[in-house]
């Protein structure tokens, strides 16, 4: 049976067409599903006669927009990395922590020794705090293994919870995050390790749909880049990087050789990178979290989208560089510290962060024929929802029409014939 969401305030479509800053809403507005997915979006005054009949739910004159798309997370690790975070901002710098044995090392020895079934139940966790701020899909990165049994692991974990919880999880092989620590003085030998073993059994079981490098002193340089990707890319694996997060590498021009579906960081990306990536169609992905973190220089976002990129906005979750989980927020410090506007922010954080996972055909815009997940936002619109920070005001998360999540101060009435799907605990 169809379901109709209306006296909507204002209803943000984000469809791909236009600029950046056009997210196509649509005034005293309504939304019509069916069976996870979209029939009917326009003015309520313009509903077919063919819904007259239909169960109605009242948004009260709030914010809907599409369910919001986090296209770069670490979300399954072990441990914390909490005294970092001290030392960090007692002044210690990313790169000495890590020389110092921490950083990415230290997450792994965390992760190899957590089994799998406690991994699912933290990164289960972190899913239902994602959804209750109207994330309904999320890339997920391995990364924190670094070494073939481990690196499955994490992977398996994505699998699992994308079978048994409502949130659209895509994987993500990070296995060229850092060096394995007992690979310190064999470099090519890991190199070696990850193109002939765990890209080739990884690709066979389907654990993932891309494969990421860190391009960094202290990571992976471009030529070691270049040859995984490419690996990846022969037994499907799409290639995305991290690229240009401490400093200027020629990362951004390394993803628009290889045809990376998107470059992420970017904060010391070049002019000659801004337009290599803006003719490859490469997608820029914005992650404020790790620069505040960081104190780092924030990712010139208005010189990409004045120079026709566009720019996705996510958390990069993880337990170091940016343990936050709140994309509401991140969209927010984009707004502040990189020039892009509310509306920017939004379409960053939807249909752009959509095809930076390549799911643009299915999510990120409330269209009819695509899944119905959106969320109900307590403001009036996005300028409002955006400039004023609160810890939550997603009032209602829906993943292919039903409800996932909801306020307790929204009416318990509300949707009360929609079957809650329940999050794995």
């Amino acid at each position: 049976m169809a379901t109709i969401l209306r006296n909507i305030g204002s209803l943000a479509t984000c469809r791909a067409a236009g600029r950046q800053s056009e997210i196509h809403d649509v005034l005293a507005a309504a939304l019509v599903w069916e069976g996870g997915e979209i029939l009917w979006v326009g003015p309520e005054g313009d509903l077919p006669r063919a819904f007259a009949d239909t169960e109605r739910w009242d948004a009260a004159g709030r914010l809907v927009i599409p369910g919001l798309v986090d296209c770069h997370t670490h979300l399954a690790f072990g441990g914390d990395r909490a005294d970092e975070f001290e030392q960090r901002c007692l002044g210690a710098s990313y790169q000495s922590i890590a020389l110092a044995g921490g950083g990415i090392a230290a997450t792994v020895s965390a992760t190899r020794g957590t089994s799998e079934a406690d991994l699912q139940r933290r990164a289960a966790g972190y899913l239902r705090e994602m959804v209750r701020l109207g994330v309904t899909t999320v890339e997920a990165k391995s990364g924190y293994g670094l070494n073939l049994d481990t690196e499955r692991k994490l992977l398996a974990v994505y699998r699992h919870l994308g079978q048994r919880q409502p949130v659209r999880i895509i994987p993500t092989f990070l296995g060229a995050h850092v060096v394995a620590p007992e690979y310190r003085d064999d470099r090519s030998g890991y190199v070696e390790l990850i193109i002939s073993e765990m890209i080739p059994s990884v690709a066979a079981l389907g654990l993932a749909k891309f494969c990421d490098v860190f391009i960094e002193d202290g990571a992976f340089t471009i030529d070691e880049a270049r040859r995984i990707l490419l690996a990846g890319r022969r037994v499907g694996l799409q290639p995305k990087l991290h690229a240009d997060q401490l400093a200027a590498g020629g990362g951004a021009e390394l993803a628009a050789e290889v045809g990376a579906v998107s470059a992420d960081h970017l904060e010391y990306i070049t002019e000659a990178g801004i337009e290599a990536i803006r003719v490859a169609g490469t997608v820029a992905v914005s992650l404020p979290l790790a620069t505040l973190y960081l104190k780092q220089t924030p990712m010139p976002a208005r010189r990409l989208m004045d120079a026709g990129v566009s720019v996705a906005v996510a958390t990069d979750f993880n337990p170091g560089s940016a343990p936050n989980l709140h994309l509401p927020l991140a969209m927010t410090i984009a707004c502040v510290l990189q020039g892009m506007s509310p509306a920017e922010a939004l379409k960053g954080a939807t249909i752009i962060a959509a095809r930076a996972v390549g799911a643009e055909d299915r999510v990120g815009s409330l269209e009819p024929g695509k899944a119905a997940d959106f969320a109900l936002i307590d403001a009036a619109d996005v300028n409002d929802w955006l400039y004023l920070f609160r810890p939550n005001a997603c009032q209602l998360t829906v993943i292919a029409g039903e409800i996932c999540w909801q306020s307790p101060g929204l009416d318990p009435s509300f949707g009360k014939n929609e079957s809650l799907r329940t999050m794995i605990p």
